[in-house]
């Protein structure tokens, strides 16, 4: 017989099952009764009776347990009960809904059941095919011998896979090229491919291959064929187009002599090219700029961060003040040239003190505009593999902090053209207002103007700024009587 009850703790509220009025609460771990804590000195109870009490708890818990489970399967039953009552609801809506359709609409239910007639006949085909032997056989031993072959030209001696060449013959590069088709007034003319500088978070050598040139007939041959087209405005590009360089009747060509031969060409008006690396802006090239008015009042060259550690880390193999170097000898040919840049935000072990080296080159340099960005790695590179500590969040607010400083340098350049004459390549119609068109600036900033005549896109005119907005501008035509359509 069960001479247990279930008594409370009136000190700390616990609930146990106890023999007596007196008794040892496992919670306050001194001798109580349901009238509070005893006041007289008992001697603690054996391990005993402690290992009995405990056990009555654990007994209780179980019961509490068993109980909170006998509620959950009831729970279960009832939810199972309501569905299938609302399956049943479903099936009656099915039925009725199909009648609707029976009666209201026979047309549509005898399609429905002719193309579920086909689909069985196409079934049944498709079933026949797959059981049938295939009757026209390749011979496999033919192909299999043929890749063999390619696995053992990839493979040295020790059956180890040999580096694959990556490298691709200039005809093989260029000669696949689409012909030449001018869009607009501004046309992009690829000059060379690949890249040879291997920086550690980039994947284009890989992707690419290293460097090669663009054969200067082939160039040339199709800028004459954009101007003929319309297009006044050439645009060089290439992975790393300044590190252009190919023999030409025995001389070495660089970017700068294309550049000169080009602005020769009768219809080039304007000349730009991207994207540079600071190690090839060559004595030449950074000279071409006072030689060549057609050259853009602009240079695009990216420098990834400000600190020298990461630049060495990045594999840049520059340092800051090197790039401070080459802005300052460009600007001193000329002064009023727009920069342009490239930011990598939060590479791998980046510190606080590094991304503001980065700001302080952006208060020297004074960019006026820039793609930036959080460092992500790319598969394979060797960055990818580099410790990095720092939390997305904080990255994130430091690209938030560089894109901020950016904006606001380059809002105030734009306030600065206000009341400025500026002459600009028309480009077409504005892509908000058809009352206007569109032109870009030496230094590739977007204005708009009222719409005169269709026929200046693709001239150079001159505009005068009247308002900035936060990334183009407004303006009019200055001196229309002067401009030859």
């Amino acid at each position: 017989m069960n001479n247990t009850f279930s008594a409370k703790c009136s000190f700390c509220g616990f609930k146990q099952n106890v023999m007596g009025a007196t008794f040892y609460c496992s919670q306050c771990k001194a001798f109580c009764n349901e009238n509070g804590r005893l006041t007289i000195v008992v001697p603690e109870p054996s391990i005993e009776n402690k290992l009995r009490y405990d056990l009555n708890i654990l007994n209780d818990k179980c019961n509490r347990m068993y109980f909170d489970n006998t509620q959950l399967t009831n729970s279960l039953k009832q939810i199972q009960i309501d569905n299938k009552k609302l399956i049943g609801k479903i099936n009656e809506l099915t039925k009725k809904n199909k009648s609707k359709i029976s009666t209201s609409d026979e047309k549509l239910v005898k399609e429905n059941e002719e193309l579920s007639k086909k689909i069985n006949v196409l079934t049944k085909e498709i079933n026949e095919l797959k059981s049938k032997p295939v009757v026209k056989t390749v011979d496999l031993a033919k192909e299999n011998n043929k890749i063999l072959k390619k696995i053992d030209s990839l493979t040295d001696e020790n059956n180890k896979l040999k580096a694959i060449d990556i490298t691709f013959p200039i005809e093989e590069k260029f000669d696949s090229l689409p012909e030449p088709t001018a869009t607009s007034p501004s046309s992009f003319v690829a000059i060379m491919e690949g890249c040879s500088k291997y920086c550690s978070f980039c994947v284009v050598p890989y992707t690419r291959g290293d460097e090669v040139s663009r054969k200067p007939q082939q160039i040339f041959d199709e800028i004459a064929r954009l101007v003929e087209q319309g297009t006044s405005e050439i645009v060089f590009v290439g992975q790393n187009v300044n590190s252009y360089k190919q023999v030409h009747n025995g001389r070495a060509l660089r970017l700068s002599d294309l550049i000169d031969i080009a602005s020769n060409i009768n219809g080039v008006n304007r000349i730009r090219f991207t994207t540079s690396h600071p190690l090839d802006m060559t004595d030449d090239l950074i000279e071409i700029f006072g030689s060549v008015p057609q050259l853009a009042n602009q240079l695009h060259l990216p420098v990834q961060s400000g600190s020298d550690r990461i630049l060495k880390a990045m594999k840049r193999n520059y340092t800051a003040d090197l790039y401070r170097d080459i802005i300052e000898r460009v600007r001193k040919i000329r002064p009023t040239i727009k920069v342009t840049s490239d930011f990598i935000v939060g590479f791998p072990g980046e510190t606080h003190a590094e991304f503001m080296e980065t700001m302080q080159l952006i208060e020297d340099i004074q960019f006026d505009s820039s793609f930036s960005f959080v460092y992500s790695p790319r598969p394979g590179t060797p960055a990818s593999i580099l410790a990095d500590n720092t939390s997305k969040q904080e990255k994130k607010e430091r690209l938030n902090i560089l894109q901020a400083r950016l904006n606001e340098i380059q809002r105030g350049f734009g306030q600065k053209m206000v009341g400025s004459i500026q002459r600009c390549l028309v480009t077409g119609i504005s892509k908000k207002r058809l009352d206007q068109l569109q032109a870009r600036t030496e230094c590739n900033r977007v204005i708009n103007f009222p719409f005169h005549n269709i026929s200046f896109i693709g001239k150079l005119v001159d505009i005068k700024v009247e308002e900035a907005l936060a990334y183009s501008l407004l303006g009019s035509l200055h001196n229309l009587s002067l401009i030859h359509i």
